[in-house]
């Protein structure tokens, strides 16, 4: 068990937290970092690319000119790939580009993620969140006070004056605990963690 800071909302230390080492004192494992962020990458793929053959262009069929005498490369129809106008040759066309990886190494690698976060001091924890309504304002403040103004901020359950608070803030990001990703972790300088969230993922990863 690891013991990490408990503060509250004002920046204020309230106590310690003592959160197991199978999760956030885990073995950190950066090429499992690779393959989840690239799988996550992947899975937002649209995928709705698409070029046309030299089939699917609209155009004139006929020959061009006779097949010998010419000197030139022998042509079919101005179709063909290498004429301004034609068909694309081995273009993109839609396809799915998704792909899973198994449960045991998504979980390992969010383990990681979670570990490097508390090894390299990005962890947060609080008591809890919670407004009397939603102000963007109020929740940059209380993120600036935590010095955790580019943050991922995890709570465990849905808190609609949370979310409407920070829905706006373009450097953090409110996500509840069962979403947790690793991609996300990553990409913010900060892990902001509520008690019952870091309750939450070590039940889940634990």
């Amino acid at each position: 068990m690891a013991s990490f800071k408990l503060y509250n909302q004002s920046a204020q230390e309230v106590g310690d937290i003592e959160l197991t080492d199978a999760v956030f004192g885990a073995e950190v494992k950066p090429h499992l970092h690779w393959e989840l962020v690239k799988m996550q990458r992947a899975n937002r793929r649209a995928g709705t690319h698409s070029t046309k053959t030299r089939s699917e262009v609209k155009g004139s069929t006929k020959k061009i000119y006779r097949q010998k005498g010419t000197g030139n490369a022998r042509h079919g129809a101005r179709t063909a790939h290498i004429f301004v106008g034609g068909g694309v040759a081995h273009g993109p066309k839609p396809r799915d580009y998704s792909y899973t990886v198994p449960k045991k190494v998504r979980a390992a690698a969010l383990r990681s993620a979670l570990s490097t976060r508390a090894g390299s001091g990005d962890l947060i924890v609080v008591d809890g969140l919670s407004f009397d309504s939603p102000k963007t304002k109020e929740a940059a403040s209380v993120l600036e006070k935590l010095g955790a103004s580019n943050a991922l901020v995890v709570v465990p359950t849905d808190d609609n004056n949370v979310h409407m608070s920070m829905r706006n803030l373009r450097s953090a990001k409110y996500i509840r605990a069962e979403g947790v990703n690793v991609y996300d972790i990553l990409k913010y300088e900060k892990l902001v963690l509520t008690a019952d969230a870091a309750r939450a993922l070590e039940a889940r990863l634990g």
